[in-house]
């Protein structure tokens, strides 16, 4: 086949001729509110359950929620996963030689990171 012939195919797909095999999905009914109408309802959890087990933790087929322990089993970082850090801003204003190790890999993690992103940023293609 030629180009010729070649283009003609791509105008009759494109228009919707004989040879598409494209659609697209029905529209929506107006009126029509929300999802589908034969959806289940989402289920209903009990406050006792809510209180006792991790809803929605389990990753596995046949098991079950893990239970809520008390605080006391769980470790102490986790308590301190949520808590403020200092930005890179205040970090440059300290002097290295006194910040604690854990601000100083801080630091220095959030520094290259912000040197890469300048260094890419003025390799980029204008």
């Amino acid at each position: 086949m030629n180009r010729a012939g070649m283009w003609k195919i791509g105008l009759t797909l494109k228009s919707g001729g004989a040879g598409s095999a494209r659609s697209f999905a029905a529209k929506a009914k107006k009126g029509a509110k929300g999802g589908a109408a034969g959806a289940p309802a989402a289920p209903t959890i009990s406050k006792e359950l809510k209180s006792s087990t991790t809803v929605g933790a389990n990753i596995l087929k046949d098991a079950v929620d893990p239970p809520v322990k008390p605080d006391s089993e769980y470790p102490d970082w986790l308590w301190h996963l949520l808590d403020k850090q200092t930005p890179l801003s205040e970090l440059e204003r300290k002097d290295p030689k006194t910040m604690p190790f854990p601000e100083l890999q801080r630091f220095v993690k959030l520094d290259n990171r912000r040197r890469i992103k300048e260094n890419n940023a003025s390799r980029a293609k204008h």
